[in-house]
């Protein structure tokens, strides 16, 4: 039989008050609360709750607090990935983020989610992974949803809703956030 922690990284129905996860979103809150006091000097003390923290990527993240995530061990970083001010990860499900990939201030990616079951709900929730390729830029105050995969060096811009797979290589903004033109490797514009 699975344990609810299983249950949720599969995918799955699985009770959210299970002790063993309170347990962990309590340890993910208190990293949380100890980055988000933090001095911006106290790097060696930061690069310690990083590592503590995130299932992999704690070496070369950069992330300017204040910072918030339900698990923190579910997400795997590539090499140097950048977070701006006040970004939140809902990771009850892996999420996956590719190297050299830039978020925004206020950037919100959400694994988690909830039956639309009224009376199951009340007891039940489940999630879905997220996948963000390398060389993404995500504009501030965008939100991911669950389920979502951005492919590498695609850029999503500011306040975007990502509802739905967004391919490689491609500018994409909005409401639901959308495909606007391909990218092709250019110097600047």
């Amino acid at each position: 039989m699975k344990t609810e922690r299983e249950k949720m990284l599969a995918g799955e129905l699985y009770d959210a008050l299970d002790p063993d996860l309170v347990k962990q979103r309590v340890r993910a809150r208190e990293l949380c609360f100890e980055l988000n006091s933090s001095r911006s000097g106290d790097q060696q003390i930061r690069k310690q709750i990083f590592k503590d923290m995130l299932g992999c990527g704690g070496e070369t993240v950069w992330l300017e607090p204040p910072f918030y995530c339900d698990y923190g061990s579910n997400i795997y970083l590539g090499n140097r990935v950048y977070f701006n001010f006040n970004c939140v990860i809902l990771d009850v499900c892996e999420v996956q983020i590719g190297d050299f990939t830039f978020f925004g201030p206020g950037v919100q990616i959400y694994t988690a989610t909830h039956p639309l079951n009224a009376e199951l709900r009340r007891s039940q929730e489940f999630g879905k992974p997220v996948t963000i390729g390398s060389d993404v830029w995500v504009g501030g105050s965008t939100i991911i949803c669950p389920g979502v995969t951005i492919g590498s060096k695609t850029v999503i811009g500011a306040g975007s809703v990502v509802t739905k797979d967004i391919p490689a290589g491609v500018l994409a903004a909005g409401n639901p956030c959308r495909v606007i033109r391909s990218l092709e490797e250019t110097i600047d514009e």
